[in-house]
């Protein structure tokens, strides 16, 4: 997983947002939330419409969904072309109201194309008139700019479903959100994603001619309430000192494995963050991080031992080579 994260901190540091999202990736997560979108006005906002693979679904797919209206907007984008370099100075939004001939595709006769005054970016004044209208907000934001996107998502209280790095979770203006329960993870982990001819780095793979970014920490945030938030999870395992070490900067205890948590054990553990991906608020209450400033806010101690950062500590060392996430079961 190091070896994919380091792709994507590349691209962030290069600000290089051109990871395009496959057409099946879109169809695997959007299945489980049809039932949110019936009447809705859906907004893809970081997307060029005649190309975005989030248009197509969502035009294809317009009247077996319901949908009321479909905008989508491109950034300084006025060419045909999937990697355009964004080098145009205006931009274009589109908005398709469903089929009107009976032939239940979207013709370019049904699509309404209009120019924008300036670039198109999310952040203009043009866009936020549009994501005002919008019920639902649905795409694959640039990760360079994710918390700043969710920010504003949460100023204007959308709904949304759109895709980030794993390691989002820890940033300090979203994870509070994660806690507090007006934010959670979706279903799937998407692995490629397709990239222009010019673009460099590794985990680089081609498919039948085509190229395309490998990840391993990509995945969906929502705020739509899905089926998986309500699943309980089984717990099998009996607590015990030796499988279960107390951490020595901070109460809790160590599960090595989210399978693990032991049945049997009420007080607060630190668990991989694999966990917020099952995550039930009816089963379970976040503490915090166990690492950086936010596990600081908690009570973890810094310098422990010697160590020059905040991080739980186990005979000395780190509890594990990742991160924990710090949880509490509820009592039924």
């Amino acid at each position: 997983m190091a070896k994919r994260n380091s792709s994507l901190g590349k691209a962030k540091e290069a600000k290089n947002d051109e990871f395009y999202t496959q057409l099946s990736d879109i169809e695997n997560e959007l299945k489980h939330y049809k039932k949110h979108f019936k009447g809705k006005t859906v907004l893809c906002n970081c997307d060029d419409p005649r190309v975005s693979n989030f248009f197509h679904y969502f035009a294809y797919k317009f009247e077996d969904l319901g949908l009321k209206r479909l905008i989508t907007t491109c950034y300084k984008n006025q060419e045909r072309d999937l990697f355009s370099q964004n080098d145009s100075e205006r931009a274009i939004w589109l908005e398709y109201f469903g089929d009107r001939n009976g032939n239940r595709i979207p013709d370019p006769e049904e699509i309404g194309i209009h120019y924008f005054e300036g670039n198109g970016d999310f952040r203009s004044a043009e866009c936020i008139e549009l994501l005002k209208q919008a019920d639902i907000v649905v795409t694959n934001p640039p990760f360079s700019l994710f918390s700043e996107y969710m920010a504003q998502l949460m100023a204007y209280n959308k709904y949304f479903l759109v895709m980030g790095s794993q390691n989002a979770l820890h940033y300090k203006d979203v994870f509070p959100l994660i806690k507090d329960n007006k934010i959670w993870v979706g279903y799937n982990a998407p692995k490629l994603f397709q990239i222009p001819d010019h673009a460099e780095g590794k985990n680089i793979v081609v498919v039948d001619g085509v190229r395309y970014q490998q990840f391993g920490n990509i995945i969906w945030f929502t705020n739509l309430d899905i089926k998986k938030r309500h699943e309980e999870l089984i717990l099998y395992k009996k607590f015990n000192a030796d499988d279960y070490p107390t951490y020595e900067n901070f109460d809790a205890i160590d599960v090595k494995e989210v399978s693990e948590i032991p049945v049997d054990y009420f007080g607060i553990m630190g668990v991989p963050d694999m966990f917020l991906k099952i995550y039930n608020p009816e089963q379970f209450e976040l503490i915090g991080i166990g690492s950086g400033g936010l596990a600081a806010s908690i009570g973890v101690k810094k310098n422990y031992r010697g160590r020059t950062d905040i991080a739980l500590c186990v005979n000395g060392k780190h509890s594990c080579p990742y991160s924990r996430i710090l949880i509490r079961r509820k009592e039924a």
